[in-house]
């Protein structure tokens, strides 16, 4: 009798997949299935609207436990992950000493130092790490490769002068040469790039649970790089350090425990959480295809990927920058969720400035909150057994791998680097993100849709190209990568209103119906404060005349008519012909059945949610920013 009250389901028939479906399409009352319901993801799979139990049967990211490999659940049994902060030590080690010692007493677990080649000596190390317990936090440099060997031999020094055990150690020199060639344009052969990574983990097998070769496919994310994309090159990248490792005379399983993924968290939240469990899986079965003459322990436990997620800076804004705080929160989420290794959380004003101290406190909590409020570190992959995640990370699996191959078959990550079809097909993908951003088929908070209409960022912006680390000074010798922001141009379409003389000002002209008209107002407001223009709504006017002349009391640059579309056959060449000659631009705001008729009076300006707001606004710009 209690298994019966407590068993919800049992009153109730099986319902199978089938009905399912059949109920939705009656309800669609004729409509498509496939067009209405199903999501083309950017990724280049579908995903359907519902998944059932039936839709696990099969799949492999089932039938393994955390630790197990392999691996998509997790390369532990346990959820804790590292707290990393960044911190430049190019300049004054002493400095940045201190800031260490400092961030560590606030919650930071992983320690990330910049350093500068020309100032890398034994003191300026000892300097550095004063005061830091090597075997209780995690450690990380970043430095250029040609120095990597002497940072790796200096650091054994330190630490065995110190009395160290290292293997307790763990930390991470990341060395990659492809980056450097993507980023900088720096041409370098085959042999370069093989010598350059084998000569650091010859120089750093003393410490024998540092990553010193990184795979950092966070600078694709960077670029807007969609999840399948920035997993399939990462994995290119790591076979060919890995197969660069072996040809050197490194044994397998060293090759592979030397490699760390710096991975990028995008901003869609669900696939970002399969891309990670995904990734773990297909890296695992990478390595294992070098399991010559057989598959050691060893080597299958280095086939656990280890991975350090950072925010992403694509999607990041200056204006209305608090909202940095929502995305990067979420995409922190969606790593930890994942379980992933180490977490970065970029400073919500990282985009305009140097993170204030302000900043990276809120950045730190903001993992801090997940662990000590949320318990994200206390339950090992929590979405293991949902049918979506489930299928979802089987399904960015498959396209992966499927790039993974046609990487392989042009030659592998560095043929393609060397040629620049990877800058290249970034440069195609960025292209069609931004036009997305553009049209609003991707939505930024604060930059495309709803800002803050009286917000000014011009005098905030302290940025002027600082860089930390090593600079390069010649010419690039092959294609570099594309690096932008998604709101890059809307934000210099209002860099440049705020640089005007004179702000210009929107008047909405609401008139007829009360819903249609406060509707389009609304809209026509959001969309024209996305130039920084400053816009005055109104209740409604009894006639076109009497807004026209509310509006040129007000010094509108713009007039926009908000009404019905049966209402605007009529009220549009009403106040087309008070305006046709006049300096205001006119504007009829959605897109009425009578606009042919209403452009061959000359209304030719409209906007509506099929409009590109950014060339729209450019254009608007162009007219009002000269008068």
């Amino acid at each position: 009798m209690s298994e019966n009250k407590l068993n919800l389901l049992a009153d109730f028939p099986a319902v199978s997949a089938k009905a399912w479906k059949d109920k939705i399409i009656a309800d669609l009352k004729g409509a498509d299935f496939d067009k209405k319901l199903v999501w083309r993801t950017p990724e280049g799979f579908n995903v359907q609207p519902f998944y059932r139990t039936e839709d696990l049967k099969g799949l492999k990211t089932t039938v393994s436990a955390p630790g197990q490999f392999p691996y998509v659940r997790g390369t532990r049994t346990n959820n804790e992950w590292a707290i990393r902060q960044n911190i430049c030590a190019c300049k004054n080690a002493r400095k940045a000493n201190a800031k260490a010692i400092e961030v560590l007493n606030k919650g930071i677990t992983s320690l990330g130092f910049c350093l500068n080649k020309e100032k890398l000596t034994y003191h300026f190390i000892k300097t550095l790490l004063n005061g830091v317990n090597a075997e209780a936090v995690a450690i990380n440099f970043s430095i250029c490769a040609c120095a990597a060997p002497k940072l790796a031999n200096i650091l054994v020094r330190y630490y065995g002068r110190m009395g160290y055990n290292t293997k307790n150690l763990i930390g991470s020199i990341n060395v990659d040469p492809i980056k450097n060639m993507l980023l900088k344009g720096k041409a370098l052969t085959r042999e370069q790039v093989a010598t350059k990574i084998a000569e650091t983990v010859k120089a750093a097998k003393a410490l024998v649970n540092y990553r010193v070769v990184g795979v950092n496919s966070v600078v694709l994310n960077n670029s807007g790089a969609y999840a399948a994309q920035e997993l399939a090159y990462a994995l290119a990248w790591g076979a060919e350090y890995m197969t660069m490792l072996t040809e050197a005379g490194v044994a397998n399983y060293k090759a592979a425990n030397a490699i760390r993924f710096n991975m990028g968290i995008g901003g869609n939240y669900f696939m970002e959480i399969a891309k990670f469990r995904a990734g773990r899986m297909l890296w695992a079965k990478i390595v294992e295809a070098y399991k010559a003459p057989i598959f050691t322990t060893a080597l299958r436990n280095a086939a656990k990927m280890n991975v350090s997620a950072e925010t992403s800076r694509f999607n990041m804004t200056i204006f209305d920058a608090y909202v940095n705080l929502l995305r990067t929160q979420t995409e922190t989420m969606s790593a930890a969720i994942a379980g992933v290794d180490e977490i970065t959380v970029t400073p919500f004003d990282a985009t305009y400035e140097q993170p204030t101290d302000f900043s990276e406190r809120i950045a730190r909590n903001q993992q801090l909150l997940l662990k000590e409020e949320a318990h994200f570190d206390k339950v090992v992959d929590p979405a293991a057994g949902s049918y979506y995640l489930e299928n979802l990370t089987a399904s960015i699996a498959a396209e992966a791998w499927k790039q993974f191959l046609a990487i392989q078959e042009q030659g592998g990550m560095y043929d393609m680097v060397i040629n620049g079809k990877v800058q290249e097909h970034m440069q195609a993908n960025l292209n069609t993100r931004l036009a997305d951003v553009a049209k609003r088929k991707e939505v930024l908070l604060g930059s495309n849709q709803f800002p803050n209409f009286t917000e000014k960022a011009g005098k905030k912006i302290k940025l002027e190209g600082k860089t930390c680390g090593c600079k390069g000074s010649c010419e690039p010798q092959i294609a570099t990568l594309p690096i932008a922001r998604a709101a890059e141009q809307f934000e210099q379409l209002r860099l440049e209103t705020e640089g005007a003389k004179k702000q210009p000002v929107a008047f909405m002209l609401t008139i007829g119906n009360l819903a249609m008209r406060i509707a389009r107002a609304q809209f026509s407001c959001n969309f024209l404060a996305c130039a920084g223009y400053k816009v005055i709504d109104n209740n409604g006017f009894a006639t076109v005349a009497e807004g026209i002349k509310a509006a040129r009391k007000a010094k509108a640059d713009i007039i926009v008519l908000c009404s019905s579309d049966d209402e605007y056959a009529t009220l549009a060449p009403q106040a087309w012909k008070k305006l046709q000659n006049a300096k205001e631009t006119f504007i009829v705001a959605g897109a009425p059945a009578c606009m042919a008729d209403l452009q061959a009076l000359g209304i030719q300006n409209f906007i509506n949610v099929r409009s590109n707001v950014l060339e729209t606004l450019k254009s608007l710009n162009q007219q009002l920013l000269k008068k």
